[in-house]
């Protein structure tokens, strides 16, 4: 009888599992509509460039359209808050950037955390910061540029992405390791920063090497230095600002792409093969190096990892530097 029973209970369970291994009635596979992709800023960015360049690899996979939805405002907060209250099927993404982990610690009250309110897809890139100057800056050098700066405190314009953005806290955390006093200009994205640089209305600025490669090579803004703890690919007899003077300085910008949490764990896990895959086609490794970009593609559990110690690592620093957070 127990044998019976034990003999049963086996084939239960196998059953039960091949039950539940087979498709479910009526279940389809993923994606059977149009992805939504948010860029949270203005086009033209960096964001903005990767999802576009994702988009017609995803859509000859998948057969399905990658459409890229630009929504700036509030130095992001408004396209991310959008995405963050999407519903958690998959078919609204988010474009990650490194600002968006400086923003916990430099907004109160914000209307989301990207820790608890996003489900982690993959870390797409890293992007190469360059530290830039108008021709006409008497500034060669990080040196020359700081020696500047201390004969002219206060009199330096620097201009950023906004407040809170990655490239404003790195011309800060330069301050700070350098003793110097600069004047912060913040415009609504670094497009909209870039008519002024290149004119000489703002003296420096850090931006990203794929936004102003073209404007390097035309010899209309300098490149003084990498903010990265390497030299970049695209521009490789540029010093980092740690071989500059400046040691131990590094700031990174990076990219990647983000769900709203409780997206189902299968559709995550086919987002991250898919996107891991687009980014290591010959072609694409070869644009994003080009464009200053290293080429990630993680899992989404170290793209957690990171979101998490990035937050905590912005937060250190505006308490260290003794930022005042600003009201959302």
């Amino acid at each position: 009888m127990f044998g019976f029973i034990r003999r049963f209970g086996v084939a239960a369970a196998v059953a039960a599992a091949l039950v539940l291994s087979m498709p479910q009635a009526g279940a389809q596979p993923y994606p059977v509509k149009p992805v939504r992709v948010v860029d949270a800023y203005p086009p033209g960015g960096t964001t903005d460039w990767l999802a576009r360049l994702i988009g017609p690899k995803f859509v000859e996979s998948k057969g399905q359209p990658w459409t890229v939805e630009n929504r700036p405002g509030a130095q992001g907060i408004i396209g991310i808050q959008y995405v963050a209250k999407a519903p958690a099927d998959g078919y609204t993404l988010l474009m990650f950037t490194a600002s968006q982990a400086i923003h916990s610690s430099y907004y109160k009250n914000l209307p989301y955390d990207l820790v608890r309110d996003f489900a982690p897809i993959t870390l797409a890139t890293m992007t190469i910061n360059v530290l830039l100057v108008h021709p006409t800056v008497p500034a060669r050098n990080v040196r020359q540029l700081i020696a500047l700066a201390k004969a002219r405190p206060g009199q330096l314009e620097y201009a950023s992405a906004g407040l809170g953005s990655q490239n404003h806290l790195a011309v800060e955390l330069l301050k700070f390791m350098t003793g110097t006093d600069m004047t912060h200009i913040p415009y609504k994205s670094t497009q909209s920063a870039v008519t002024d640089i290149l004119s000489g209305r703002i003296a420096f600025m850090f931006g990203p090497v794929s936004t102003f490669l073209p404007h390097i090579q035309s010899g209309r803004i300098r490149p003084i230095a990498i903010g990265s703890a390497k030299r970049s690919n695209a521009l490789p007899d540029v010093p980092t600002v740690a071989e500059s003077g400046v040691p131990g300085y590094q700031t990174t910008n990076s990219t990647g792409v983000l769900a709203p949490a409780g997206t189902p764990k299968q559709i995550v896990s086919e987002l991250n093969t898919e996107i891991v895959r687009i980014l290591n086609l010959p072609d694409v490794r070869q644009r994003l190096i080009a464009s200053g970009a290293e080429p990630l593609g993680t899992s989404a559990e170290e793209f957690g990892d990171y979101l998490r110690a990035e937050s905590a690592k912005w937060g250190k620093l505006i308490k260290d530097i003794k930022l005042t957070p600003q009201q959302w």
